[in-house]
């Protein structure tokens, strides 16, 4: 990580704070994806979605080797995800719980629509 050397602890702190709300404030997935393109370069966007990715297999109990084999990201990199999921700061965990809640509210959206009732 690159050091700051004229930041404090504080301002890096709140510059993180700031770009979290930077992008809570996005309303869609292209929004999303917009900021994340202007932000990173491609291979930091790369290295995020690949660590996303694992987070599917992990949580499926998939073999790290199998992940390797699928994804092509490293068995270091599967273990750090796999630690973060476990023992991080709950973000993997709050990123999955919101997306399930999403996926189960469209198919619910659906079941209750004019064919089922």
């Amino acid at each position: 990580m690159k050091a700051h050397e004229h930041l404090t602890p504080r301002q890096e702190a709140l510059a993180e704070r700031k770009l979290c709300a930077a992008i809570a404030a996005l309303r869609t997935t292209e929004e999303c994806q917009a900021f994340l393109r202007d932000l990173c370069t491609p291979a930091e966007l790369q290295s995020m979605a690949d660590r996303w990715a694992v987070v599917d297999y992990l949580k499926r109990e998939i073999p790290y080797r199998e992940i390797q084999r699928l994804t092509g990201v490293s068995v270091t990199t599967i273990g750090r995800v796999a630690r973060f999921l476990v023992r991080g700061h709950g973000g993997y965990a709050a990123a999955t719980r919101r997306l399930e809640e999403r996926r189960v509210a469209i198919l619910g959206g659906r079941e209750a629509g004019p064919d089922h009732g």
